[in-house]
């Protein structure tokens, strides 16, 4: 009997180590750099791409900082109005709509954080870049300015 109760704890032992890296290994986004040019130049970003389903719903929850040079680049796979908002993201950003030519079109700067306030741009775009708050007005940020990256026609 106590055998049995041993490898029964050891087997649940060995699914949870599984489950929780098979979980892990779904949260983790592909790294790539974007780069934004502005009337100051040219800053590039270190970015996770969130371009599947969970992580585009799991964003930049649950994260207490975030570096300034670094991004969260989200992807739909074609141009749409996108909605965003701050539930449960405890750091401040600034979220840059982008058009499929990687034109800026608008820019929430600021957000506030743990809101469920939608922020769109009201028009439909092909990806949104979120840096933390601050950077739009550090770099120069202007609808207008330009994108760089491959799922941007022309990058």
């Amino acid at each position: 009997m106590l055998r049995v109760a041993k490898f029964l704890t050891a087997a649940v032992l060995c699914c949870l180590i599984v489950l929780t890296a098979a979980g892990n290994a779904q949260d983790s986004m592909r790294v790539e750099t974007v780069s934004v040019t502005t009337a100051k130049g040219v800053f590039k970003f270190q970015t996770e791409i969130a371009d599947t389903e969970p992580a585009r719903e799991r964003g930049l929850m649950f994260r207490k900082t975030m570096p300034p040079d670094r991004a969260m680049l989200f992807h739909w796979g074609r141009p749409l109005v996108a909605s965003m908002w701050m539930q449960n993201t405890y750091i401040s950003l600034d979220m840059l709509f982008i058009a499929d030519d990687g034109t800026v079109r608008f820019v929430a700067e600021n957000t506030k954080p743990l809101s469920r306030d939608i922020v769109s741009a009201g028009i439909e775009v092909a990806g949104v870049l979120e840096v933390i708050a601050g950077t739009a007005q550090r770099i120069g940020l202007k609808p207008g300015d330009k994108v760089a990256h491959p799922i941007f026609d022309g990058s």
